[in-house]
């Protein structure tokens, strides 16, 4: 039987200080990798890496740099062992390691592309905050109430978007800080078992974007976006992506639109089960293990479990 792996790329949020400083030391490809990354991005990224605080990696100018070279100095490591996917799909923010690694954007591109648009995202989100007294807007995790639920709290709130359909136990609002705050009461009266805010510099994936969703598009205007060479899913359709010109369009959507996750899972289980030939394993390359937590949601999370790999001692085990 054939085996095939599937690749998913987390997103914001998922950053720690040190990660993959582990793969730059024990990988001769991963040391390639992020110096590679470092001459693209015009910065010492080892040490934005290793030695970034919490509170720095939470700023979408420092953190969207800084785990997209983790996952892709991951994706270096597996290359060692000869472990290449046949589909791809990235959770918000990896998404642009995704189109990376499904051969959409170059190497050197995909750096480019992802330091700007995480200082045109922070910038934006600067320009909020100070339109709202020095509150910052953000992003929470509303855990215990179907999604349908969670929209309908959000059109009730102003300011309050839902960002990210994370699986059914889960969604993900975006909105401004006293958005955020009156939603926090009516889903807690609904009877959301938590809402946890998360450790992210702005209102992603929601309208409140659209300032630097009109910037981006301005910069990706001369980016070439190949066809995909591998499976490859957008957040914005949670469907397949058919072409660079489709890839392209959907990059600047993906500021102000939802993340349809549990839809990209769908697409991608469907595929696992219906290809009988085949081993399919899942990776999640790069920090954190929330995409692995989310599969176990779906119908194959028991059969086809996600490995988290973020470390040369991950690798080494596969």
């Amino acid at each position: 039987m054939v085996t095939k792996y599937a690749f998913l790329f987390p997103g914001q949020g998922s950053q720690f200080q040190g990660m993959a400083v582990d793969l730059y030391e024990a990988s001769v490809a991963s040391k390639k990798c992020i110096d590679s990354i470092s001459e693209a991005a015009g910065e010492d990224i080892l040490a934005l890496l290793r030695d970034s605080s919490a509170e720095i990696l939470a700023r979408s100018d420092r953190s969207q740099l800084a785990i997209t070279a983790a996952s892709l100095s991951v994706i270096a490591a597996l290359e060692e062992k000869g472990i290449k996917p046949s589909a791809c799909a990235g959770f918000s923010l990896g998404e642009f390691s995704a189109l990376c690694v499904g051969g959409v954007l170059s190497f050197d591109d995909t750096v480019r592309v992802v330091k700007q648009r995480g200082e045109i995202m922070q910038r934006v989100c600067d320009d909020i905050a100070r339109r709202s007294a020095g509150r910052a807007p953000g992003m929470a995790a509303v855990i215990g109430l179907p999604p349908e639920k969670v929209v309908e709290i959000c059109s009730s709130c102003e300011g309050v978007y839902a960002a990210n359909m994370n699986s059914v136990k889960q969604t993900v609002i975006s909105g401004t800080a006293d958005g955020l705050d009156e939603a926090e009461g009516k889903f807690k009266e609904a009877g959301a078992r938590r809402f946890v805010r998360l450790a992210v510099a702005g209102p992603f994936h929601s309208p409140l974007m659209k300032a630097a969703a009109e910037e981006f598009e301005k910069i990706i205007e001369p980016v070439e976006f190949r066809d995909p060479s591998i499976l490859l899913f957008s957040n914005v359709s949670g469907k397949k992506i058919s072409s660079g010109a489709e890839a392209k369009k959907l990059a600047v959507l993906h500021l102000i639109q939802s993340v349809l996750w549990t839809s990209e899972e769908k697409e991608l289980a469907d595929i696992i089960s219906a290809d009988s030939g085949s081993n399919w394993v899942l990776i999640e390359p790069g920090p954190g293990k929330v995409l692995s937590g989310l599969w176990r949601d779906t119908e194959l999370g028991a059969d086809h479990p996600v490995i988290p790999c973020c470390t040369f001692e991950n690798i080494s085990e596969l």
